[in-house]
């Protein structure tokens, strides 16, 4: 289970409500790779708690709503809605490395309070680890975890800027305020064994936890 120490940050001053969906929480990939092995990554529970702490570190208030709880029951500025929309992996045998690689395609839907959909933000995030030992199950979890990392110094970097959250503390969007346009946070692109820039960049923040 991962976790994040407190990013040296300052934080948001918005009232945030979080919300996840049952598909975000009991999220679980199976995939026969090559037609031998077969590989059940859950992902759910750990990617869960990971953003709901995430969240209490960014926001000066935080709200977790749970599966059967109504938003209309609770006062906020703004509510966070993670899901995921993608998820893939590569192993040694594919690749003819001696590598493990993850990438998660996150996406996070931001509310008023509401309920007018003020923001849809895709993060793509990308996690890499060498094979250790026999099987790889290790260095699997691993690359999920960095992927998790990955989004987050994403989120923690470009979150209110992307998708002005800060400006839902002055109140509910306007009838005839737009959604913006769907942005992008991607780090999928980094090649080698080097950690992505955006995870290098939350160490220079406060840095997170590294598995043990």
């Amino acid at each position: 289970m991962p976790t994040i120490p407190e990013p040296r940050l300052e934080k948001i001053p918005v009232d945030v409500a979080v919300r996840i969906p049952d598909q975000f929480h009991n999220f679980v990939h199976t995939e026969d790779v090559l037609g031998r092995d077969k590989w059940t990554i859950e992902l759910g529970n750990s990617n869960a708690n990971f953003f709901n702490q995430l969240f209490n570190y960014m926001f000066t208030s935080v709200i977790i709503l749970g599966e059967d709880d109504d938003p209309r029951d609770y006062q906020f500025d703004a509510l966070i809605e993670p899901s995921i929309e993608g998820f893939e992996f590569s192993i040694p045998n594919q690749t003819q490395t001696e590598a493990f690689a993850v990438w998660i395609r996150y996406r996070m839907n931001v509310y008023d309070s509401v309920g007018t959909r003020a923001s849809s933000w895709t993060v793509n995030a990308y996690g890499k680890s060498q094979k250790e030992g026999i099987g790889g199950s290790n260095a699997l979890k691993r690359a999920a975890v960095l992927a998790m990392r990955d989004a987050a110094a994403l989120i923690v970097m470009q979150m209110e800027k992307v998708t002005k959250i800060r400006d839902l503390a002055d109140g509910p969007l306007t009838p005839d305020s737009a959604e913006p346009e769907t942005a992008v946070a991607d780090a999928s692109d980094q090649a080698g064994d080097e950690e992505p820039a955006s995870v290098i960049g939350i160490f220079a923040i406060g840095g997170i936890d590294d598995v043990p």
